[in-house]
């Protein structure tokens, strides 16, 4: 039995308030994105482009295993003499499946998923997050002159990096849109701003202050109804008082660079904001919000949602870390690959966190983002990895079992944190490569 069939034989075994994971990664589904993207198999192989989904996303789901392994594994394979295929068998067929289908897989998946979810909001608002990482690829000629290096005035990065930008729902962890380019072409803002159309009305994003650019953000309120933002003030920002809100709190106008106005088309001259203040932990914090009503969104509130935000680095950690077991260099040696495998990294994410949200909507007053990620990923994917060999009488069992298990996954409180942020240096087993000379 293929892994997509077994997958929607669990459809019938679910709760029904939840979506189901046919419902997302359905033949029919798989077929419809091939359709849209004209992709098609011209004739009969091994592996058809439709297992080609199943494949790069498992590229993400089982990092320890090899191509050739991982087609073996998740039992894709059509028919044939032999039970497995040549590696160059399996780039061809990458190759062949572009970046396309499982960038349209994703976007499709995730607007189901949301609109099977049930998420929390907060005074009508749905809360998302949006923040940047940057992911290594290998050092080959192709990769470093489609992607590029950081660099500063010392140094060079060892690695070719891609700069990537998503938007997260923060209690389910779901992630709505990505964005992702060169990191030497590209800034966060301008990858942040491709992600306005995947934005739902009625939400607030909670920005990094790295996000402070007064054309981003007001395209970003214009694009749709109550797209409100949050970030924290610019350090010397300038600003004028248009009248105050209450203590600690003002309506506050700020005026666009004529840079950013060229920048961005359609711009207005100035931007009208909420600026709050409060102190926290001895600390003066501002914080700017486009959420200008003070009785809709009492100031703090507001202060203490930006919180949140911290959800989305959580996010990253758990693809980098637990998804991908912390190797953290991608696998594919071409740009176009590397892009289908972020793809594929992207959409394994949201589909073990679907599973999850499952999981966590089955038990009383648990949010998804209380469930262990690294617990939930090890078991999830173990029972993944033998559904295509039981038979289908015994499914439901293996349901049962998945949903009996949630409450061991969920996580105690979080404690306050006693001692400073920091990174400790890690020691090297060989030589630093000296900086490149450009």
């Amino acid at each position: 039995m293929l892994l997509s069939q077994a997958l929607d034989i669990v459809h019938n075994f679910t709760p029904q308030e939840f979506s189901t994971l046919s419902d997302l990664l359905s033949p029919e589904l798989i077929d419809e994105c091939l359709a849209d993207t004209g992709t098609v198999t011209l004739r009969k192989r091994r592996l058809s482009m439709e297992m080609m989904v199943w494949a790069v996303t498992g590229m993400a789901l089982f990092r320890s295993h090899s191509m050739t392994q991982l087609v073996s594994h998740l039992d894709i394979l059509l028919p044939g003499k032999r039970p497995f295929v040549a590696p160059s068998a399996v780039v061809q067929a990458r190759q062949r499946f572009g970046e396309d289908v499982i960038r349209l897989m994703f976007e499709k998946t995730q607007r189901l998923w949301f609109e099977k979810t049930p998420l929390s909001h907060w005074n009508g608002l749905t809360l998302m997050a949006v923040d940047g990482t940057v992911w290594r690829t290998p050092d080959t000629p192709e990769n470093d002159a489609a992607f590029g290096r950081t660099a500063n005035i010392n140094k060079c990065s060892e690695w070719p990096q891609v700069r990537m930008v998503c938007q997260m729902e923060v209690t389910s962890h779901l992630l709505s849109a990505a964005a992702f380019d060169s990191v030497s072409a590209v800034g966060e803002a301008d990858l942040a701003a491709q992600l306005i159309p995947q934005t739902p009305d009625h939400s607030l994003t909670l920005f990094d202050k790295g996000f402070y650019a007064l054309g981003l953000l007001h395209a970003w309120q214009s694009a749709g109804t109550e797209r409100h933002w949050m970030l924290p003030l610019r350090k010397g920002a300038q600003y004028r008082v248009i009248r105050s809100l209450g203590a600690g709190q003002a309506l506050v106008e700020l005026q666009l660079s004529p840079q950013a106005k060229k920048k961005w088309q359609g711009a207005a001259d100035t931007l009208t904001a909420r600026l709050i203040s409060k102190e926290l932990n001895g600390k003066t914090v501002q914080i700017l919000t486009s959420m200008c009503d003070p009785l809709r969104y009492p100031k703090a509130d507001v202060v203490d949602l930006y919180g949140h935000r911290w959800e989305i680095e959580h996010g990253f950690r758990e693809m980098k870390q637990h998804l991908l077991n912390n190797e953290l260099t991608l696998r594919s040696k071409k740009p176009e690959l590397v892009r289908q495998e972020l793809w594929g990294v992207v959409l394994a994410y949201n589909l073990l966190r679907f599973m999850m949200a499952q999981m966590a909507y089955s038990l009383k007053g648990v949010e998804p983002y209380q469930m262990s990620f690294k617990q939930s990923a090890l078991y999830l994917r173990s029972h993944l990895s033998l559904l295509p060999g039981i038979s289908p009488g015994k499914i439901p069992r293996i349901m049962e079992e998945i949903m009996a298990m949630a409450p061991g996954l969920v996580l105690p409180e979080r404690r306050v944190r006693h001692y400073p942020r920091a990174v400790k240096k890690k020691p090297q087993r060989y030589p630093l490569r000296p900086p490149l000379r450009s």
